[in-house]
């Protein structure tokens, strides 16, 4: 695609009126320029399990444990732990020398909090305290834990990478209700939030935190490991379109674009100062989610109407294009070619589609022309291209859809209303999850049927729910591959979500940029040349 000379002067008056200030503080050779997949509209990453948000929260807050490229829990706030000879008891201990960002150490008690917060919300977290009889901090630098029953996978929890991360924060910002947002960013990590350089929909600045202490042992690699930061200063730019990004890119007006459009990725890789990357294996999984609580998706006859109408090549074609490279169908429940990948009941959606028998099994559920509001972010294109194609496959299939479009910040605002649409609530929308954050029971929020303590959309299944506990106490891969398939099969009769396909993104960066660690968009480690 031909570069737009009206784009670049675009984004260069943007840039200089935001830039202005930036070089009287920092060399710009040490400025790293990044377009976010989206704007960053919530801050707080206990609040949401938006992946920009995740990112921006990894650069603020550390965590007790980081994960691996191979996927392995180890220490990363922590010096280490002792586990009692029944297992049972856990105790943690911080490393010395961490202090938060406004100067005051990082004492056990701040991590208690921050641990019960986060616990309130992510799946991981609610089935990690669910097995804690006590939660302490018995001095400044001691994490106690007394456990009901052996659970070896609490340092995998603490250190999950995917959303939503144990972040660690002072005691007076964690001690906030976790249905409510913390706006105050002081974390620990290895930058600092600019909250005075914030414009909202067009910037977010981090600078480097010369307080941190990076662990003097180990190998970066994934979320663990030293966070050594060979940079002064990070700002991310939202700019208006994925044409304008590339465009931008390409002049070397920003080093790295985290979410290329895939349009535009064979453009991206003629040029030969710029590096295209999977940055992640396990890619993204797409689903759509409904709206448990609510009329009409409260009737799980009409969620599994819906499953004759999904074709999963319609909805990875639309984001991916005709490339195969970019997606792969069919997929289930965990990700394709992972070890609990399965093809149990997965003839429901590769099943031949008819519109007609879908149309009637719809009017056979009960379903009233009860208005669907199908939430669509207009400035996310994988997500709107998920979006468009479901609300229009929804329509087809005789539902009364009213497609919603907005920013995806305003989307997340939304979605976490629980009231009828009539009040501002929503119906369904469509989404996607790092293969990282679905690849078994424990971190699947996708798969949880524990209603309003579930993610949004709420669902309510007493049989996942006995089958994720299952999966969780066998210690047998054969038992766990079984239980893995169960689940599957009970997400057909349940319908908590829809999945869609695995989408494989890549990422694009100017070759100034190098050492950049895989998994997501992380902001230690790299240099630029």
């Amino acid at each position: 695609m031909p570069v737009s000379l009206s784009r670049r002067g675009l984004f260069g008056a943007a840039a200089a009126t935001l830039a202005a200030p930036r070089l009287a503080r920092a060399d710009a050779a040490r400025i790293l320029r990044f377009i976010p997949q989206s704007d960053l509209g919530v801050l707080d990453p206990i609040w949401t399990a938006a992946y920009v948000t995740r990112n921006h929260a990894m650069m603020l807050f550390d965590t007790l444990y980081g994960t691996d490229a191979q996927y392995r829990a180890v220490p990363q706030m922590l010096a280490g732990h002792v586990v009692d000879s029944d297992d049972r008891v856990w105790r943690l201990t911080l490393r010395e020398g961490l202090r938060f960002h406004d100067g005051t150490p990082v004492l056990a008690r701040d991590c208690v909090a921050s641990i019960r917060r986060w616990g309130a919300r992510d799946s991981f977290g609610q089935t990690l305290l669910a097995v804690t009889d006590e939660l302490a901090a018995p001095d400044d630098r001691t994490i106690t834990f007394r456990l009901k029953r052996p659970f070896p996978l609490l340092p995998a929890a603490l250190g999950k990478a995917g959303s939503n991360v144990c972040a660690i924060m002072p005691e007076r910002l964690a001690t906030t209700d976790p249905f409510k947002q913390v706006t105050e960013m002081v974390g620990s990590g290895p930058f600092r939030f600019k909250a005075d350089e914030r414009i909202p929909g067009a910037r977010v600045v981090y600078e480097r935190f010369d307080g941190y202490v990076p662990r003097s042992d180990g190998t970066p690699s994934f979320t663990a490991g030293p966070k050594r930061v060979f940079v002064d200063r990070v700002e991310w730019t939202v700019l208006p379109d994925a044409a304008t990004a590339a465009a931008a890119l390409q002049a070397g007006e920003v080093d790295w674009w985290e979410a290329p459009t895939f349009d535009l990725l064979p453009v991206l890789r003629r040029s030969r100062d710029i590096a295209v990357v999977q940055p992640d294996p396990l890619g993204y999984m797409a689903l759509l989610r409904f709206n448990h609580l609510q009329p009409p998706f409260d009737n799980p006859a009409l969620r599994r109407a819906i499953l004759g109408a999904v074709s999963q090549m319609d909805y990875m074609t639309a984001v991916g294009g005709d490339d195969a490279a970019n997606w792969t169908v069919p997929a289930g429940v965990f990700p394709p070619g992972t070890p609990l990948a399965t093809d149990a009941g997965l003839s429901v959606l590769t099943g031949p589609r008819d519109l007609a028998a879908v149309k009637r099994a719809v009017a056979e559920s009960g379903y009233k022309g009860e208005r669907v509001v199908v939430m669509v972010p207009s400035d996310f294109p994988t997500l709107k291209a998920l979006g468009d194609v479901g609300a229009d496959m929804l329509s087809r299939a005789g539902l009364n859809v009213d497609a919603q479009y907005a920013d995806w910040g305003t989307v997340l605002q939304r979605l976490a209303k629980t009231e009828p649409v009539e009040q501002g609530g929503w119906s369904a929308f469509h989404t996607y999850w790092s293969g990282l954050d679905q690849i078994d029971p424990a971190v699947h929020v996708s798969l949880r049927g524990n209603g309003r303590s579930a993610s949004r959309g709420w669902p309510t299944s007493p049989k996942l729910e006995a089958l994720r506990a299952e999966w969780l106490a066998a210690t047998d891969p054969a038992m766990q591959r079984s239980l893995a398939a169960d689940m599957q099969r009970q997400v057909w009769v349940d319908v908590p979500y829809i999945p869609l396909g695995q989408i494989k993104p890549a990422t694009a960066y100017r070759k100034r940029v190098t050492e950049v660690l895989g998994g997501y968009s992380l902001f230690w480690n790299l240099r630029l040349a």
